[in-house]
């Protein structure tokens, strides 16, 4: 499967993004979604996964309540909706999938990232 990320952008702190991942092939329904993140300097690291029916979705502790993962299987894209942003949130985002039913930390297929600059 391949992925295209998109929806990144620069936005005041307190403000709202929708990132976007649409993904080719017939057999994204079959795969966990994910999305990580890269800040500056550090690793890149797990923010939000959502299993391939939608039914299960699992957040990093530090954007719970304020990022919603979602799926829309007939347009074969997954949805990062980041509300409250926060400085701290600013990184590189990547989408990926993966076939396992539990997003791994290391998933077999990204997306290319999209920035998100949150300014104070």
């Amino acid at each position: 499967v391949q992925l295209q990320a998109c929806g990144g952008g620069l936005v005041q702190a307190g403000g709202s993004l929708r990132l976007s991942c649409a993904a080719s092939g017939r057999t994204f329904s079959s795969y966990s979604m994910g999305w990580f993140r890269q800040a500056p300097g550090k690793e890149r690291g797990f923010v939000a996964a959502i299993s391939w029916s939608g039914g299960s979705t699992s957040y990093a502790d530090f954007v719970k309540g304020r990022f919603t993962i979602s799926r829309d299987n007939a347009k074969n894209t997954v949805y990062l909706q980041m509300n409250s942003l926060k400085p701290e949130d600013t990184a590189v985002y990547y989408c990926a999938a993966d076939a396992r039913a539990r997003m791994p930390e290391n998933p077999t297929n990204w997306g290319q990232g999209t920035q998100v600059t949150v300014s104070s």
